[in-house]
């Protein structure tokens, strides 16, 4: 049956559902000297631990054995953020990673940007202090197995890698120089990603793009053997096709030797960029980074850059959008397709409306789960009162890890040594999930729970009755009653029974309405609401209302809900005040 949902929500309805998520800083650690410290990617390790990589200036406090200017500094940590050992890695001039993966030997594959010739680095093509890529292998304990410099004479500048199932690696980022590791080149700069073997041999390389310029900032391995690439072009011509405006995120789907098999220009009239891109469990793919339009591929932008969420079929088809954010600056860098079908995104932001809140001041961390189609689930802010940017973030067994840069000292962030340090923090997670919003009798509502590293006990009841157990287990599928009376809440709740035998809560309970045929037909509500309790109207045919929906005193909630088969319609005169939920919903039940 087909259905559709309007919500009107003035306390707003993404912010009543954040509210339920239990979200906690388990951990946090500001890693870095007294100077410049700056977190670009982090991972899980084979030990339960996390490798963390960016660059520094320092070389005091937790760094030491800077070569000159910025190295490369790569941090192995326990799985509670203890430092095992940090390596600076580089030559007298500048060395910034942006990537880093374990590797199936248990070792790590780094890759950035290097100026440097010396020290750790030989082979660089560049002239001028321009940069090559540098890619360097590890062993497991941070010792330089090989390292490659790779480029021409211009800058050329590694934003991601990976291992490919072959045990080599693919690497991706931007280059400008006809010469060198570079003999294919459109223009200004192109995306350049090139094949390496297991020793850092190039067996293939390719440059993609037009006159214009365009940057690969994210890489991965698709299951047929290919790769997908996401990053930004400002080009119409060559390799693009489909160019909206100032520059859009650009994806291109690569063959297993770099063949172009297709490529998408997705955008508005102002500047786009994709950050991150995953290939997700039904072969299509997710894509997140900046829009600042608001026309042509993108909606529902809040004011200035917002986070965009793209979701591609595999042939690169848009199947939803979603502009996150607030009136200010909200990018996000990077996206992992969550165990539950859902998307967790991490960013910055500057706003504190629209969909943020929570922000310290300034510049905030700013992460954002998702539902499998875009919808909030529960959003943070993370941070202090100065800046605070994330870069990148991974799934844990209980929540995430992400890491970035801070200049804070205060509010989540505590043991800064300097102008900016790594701030890797871990979040617990503790949250369930119920659809649909609206089942009918005889049918099943899904019961999923996120973040108990336990088990978890189910409860039910409806409105205003004794809770009662009807399962044990991390997810499950409740059948209502056919004897549930129509437009009943029914409300859930969730317990995590940890493994050390401690009962916390999973959330503020959530509840359905059971919806059915209606004995109303029509329905045209001339009374206003005041009231504490969920007002349903449920009609068989439409509703048609001029009445208001009063806020109450502060901290009750009015909620109304009218619910209609076929049609509602809002006449002049209808008001919902602040302070309150009103939810317009057009369907039957599901």
């Amino acid at each position: 049956m087909k259905k559709a949902l309007l919500s009107i929500v003035f306390l707003l309805v993404s912010h009543w559902l954040v509210a339920q998520a239990i979200i906690n800083v388990s951990w946090q650690k500001s890693l870095g000297g007294t100077k410049d410290d700056r977190a670009f990617s982090v991972q899980k390790t084979s030990d339960g631990g996390y490798i963390v990589a960016g660059y520094t200036d320092s070389n005091d406090e937790d760094v030491s054995g800077n070569h000159g200017g910025y190295d490369y500094w790569v941090v192995k940590l326990s799985n509670i953020g203890t430092i095992e050992w940090q390596k600076s890695l580089g030559g007298t001039r500048d060395d910034l990673a942006y990537s880093i993966a374990q590797t199936t030997d248990g070792g790590y594959i780094v890759a950035g940007s290097s100026n440097s010739n010396d020290g750790d680095v030989s082979g660089n093509h560049s002239t001028l202090g321009a940069e090559d890529y540098w890619v360097v292998k590890l062993s497991n304990v941070g010792l330089i197995e090989w390292q490659k410099t790779l480029g021409g004479t211009g800058d050329d500048v590694a934003n991601s890698i990976v291992q490919t199932t072959d045990g080599g690696y693919i690497v991706a980022g931007y280059a400008n120089w006809i010469e060198g590791d570079l003999p294919d080149y459109h223009g200004y700069y192109d995306c350049w990603v090139v094949k390496l073997n297991n020793v850092g041999t190039i067996e293939w390389q390719k440059a993609l793009g037009g006159t214009g310029s365009e940057a690969v900032n994210s890489i991965v391995q698709t299951t047929d053997g290919g790769y997908i690439v996401a990053g930004y072009s400002g080009s119409n011509d060559g390799d693009v096709a489909g160019h909206h405006g100032f520059g859009d995120f650009w994806v291109v789907k690569l063959s297993n030797v770099g063949t172009i098999e297709w490529q998408k220009a997705l955008g508005g009239s102002n500047l786009e960029v994709a950050y991150s891109i995953a290939q997700t469990t039904d072969g299509g793919y997710i894509v997140a980074g900046n829009a600042k339009s608001n026309d042509g591929d993108v909606s529902g932008n809040h004011g200035n850059y917002d986070c965009w969420i793209v979701k591609l079929s595999n042939a690169g088809t848009i199947e939803w959008q979603k502009a996150l954010g607030g009136t200010a600056e909200d990018k996000a860098r990077a996206i992992v397709q969550t165990w539950d079908g859902g998307y967790i995104v991490v960013g910055s932001t500057w706003s504190n409306n629209g969909d943020v809140s929570g922000n310290h001041g300034n510049l905030d961390y700013w992460v954002v789960k998702l539902s499998n189609v875009g919808t909030i689930e529960w959003q943070k802010a993370l941070g202090g009162t100065s800046n605070d940017f994330a870069f990148s973030i991974i799934q844990t067994g209980s929540g995430y890890v992400i890491a970035g840069v801070t200049g804070s000292n205060n509010g989540d962030v505590s043991g800064n040594h300097g102008v900016g340090d790594f701030w890797v923090a871990s979040l617990s997670v503790r949250n369930f999930t119920v659809s649909p919003n609206y089942p009918c009798q005889d049918k099943y509502v899904k019961l999923t729970s996120e973040g108990c590293a336990g088990t978890v006990k189910w409860y039910a009841y409806p409105e205003g009755e004794t809770p009662t157990l009807i399962h044990t287990g991390i997810n499950f599928d409740y059948l209502v009653p056919n004897t549930i009376p129509l437009s009943t809440a029914i409300f859930f709740k969730a317990e995590c029974v940890t493994t050390s035998g401690y009962t916390i809560s999973m959330g503020s309970p959530k509840f359905v309405r059971v919806l059915g045929a209606s004995s109303y037909d029509f329905m045209s509500p001339a009374d206003d609401f005041t009231s504490t309790p969920p007002y349903p109207l449920n009609v068989a045919n439409s509703i048609t209302a001029a009445n208001k929906i009063l806020a109450p005193t502060p901290p009750i909630t009015t909620r109304v809900e009218y619910l209609a088969e076929k049609g509602i319609e809002l006449k002049p005169g209808f008001r919902a005040d602040k302070g309150t939920v009103f939810t317009a919903y057009i369907g039957g039940c599901q």
